[in-house]
């Protein structure tokens, strides 16, 4: 993919973008954008796939001022400013869902469709319960089995990787345990502004999704409109990776949806 650093006040932003036809951004998890990985080139055969790293993760900075996932969706409604995309198709998985979320709620007009995978972001809950388990409170082992339908594809051999690789890794860690902890994994004032999106939205989740359940993600689409719910077999809170085929079809149908 095409990579180049661009300059949004003071954020230096990473930018990937591959792929023609109709604009889709695509806003990553806690994991961070991997251009490597199937789905990425299965949608830029369909698509113009342009996918940020959001400040903090992958080689964009991190200004002192930005501790939010709201922040972050400021920034990247400056990235359609400059990349003079009035309106784009959207896929956000985990935060980056709840990113989309965000940035939906403060310019709908400008989201076609809003493709929504595994999302955070609001509180559905009683107050003295965790909507999403404590990730930051259990080994390593506990979170892929929560994460993963097949844990045996998460496993990366750090030994192999390079120090600019390893640092990655560590700043993605680091970044999101700014963004998600207080309040945990939601902003409060989003559930009350859920109503404004106006667009076609697909909240979807794996089967064996650990960390954002059937029941949390029902109650999610609950807030919004037009709302439908997918669910991916054999997958975990990531199936764009588990199961890229499954994932890339269910969204290429809903976006070609009344096409």
């Amino acid at each position: 993919m095409k990579r180049e650093m661009i300059k949004l006040g003071s954020v230096d932003l990473e930018l990937h973008e591959e792929g023609e036809g109709s604009p889709v951004l695509f806003f990553h998890s806690g994991r961070g954008f991997r251009s490597d990985e199937r789905f990425v080139a299965m949608l830029t055969k369909k698509y113009r796939l342009i996918a940020p790293s959001h400040p903090g993760f992958g080689a964009s900075s991190l200004p002192d001022w930005l501790d939010s996932i709201d922040d972050i969706a400021h920034i990247h409604l400056e990235l359609m400013d400059r990349l003079d995309l009035a309106r784009a198709k959207i896929i956000g998985c985990s935060i980056g869902g709840w990113i989309a979320a965000e940035l939906a709620t403060k310019s709908p007009e400008r989201v076609e469709k809003l493709v929504l995978v595994g999302p955070e972001g609001v509180k559905v809950g009683g107050p003295l319960k965790l909507d999403i388990p404590d990730i930051y409170a259990m080994p390593p082992e506990q979170f892929t089995k929560l994460t993963f339908h097949d844990p045996t594809k998460a496993q990366r051999d750090l030994s192999k990787l390079s120090q600019d690789e390893l640092t990655v890794i560590a700043r993605n860690n680091e970044t999101l345990a700014l963004l998600v902890w207080e309040p945990y994994m939601h902003n409060p004032k989003l559930k009350h502004r859920l109503h404004r999106l106006d667009m076609p939205v697909l909240f979807m989740r794996g089967e064996s999704d650990g960390l954002v359940s059937a029941d949390y993600l029902a109650s999610y689409a609950k807030l919004v409109p037009n709302a439908q719910i997918a669910t991916i077999a054999a997958a975990g809170h990531s199936p764009q990776i588990e199961q890229p085929e499954a994932f890339v079809a269910r969204v290429v149908s809903f976006f070609e949806q009344g096409v």
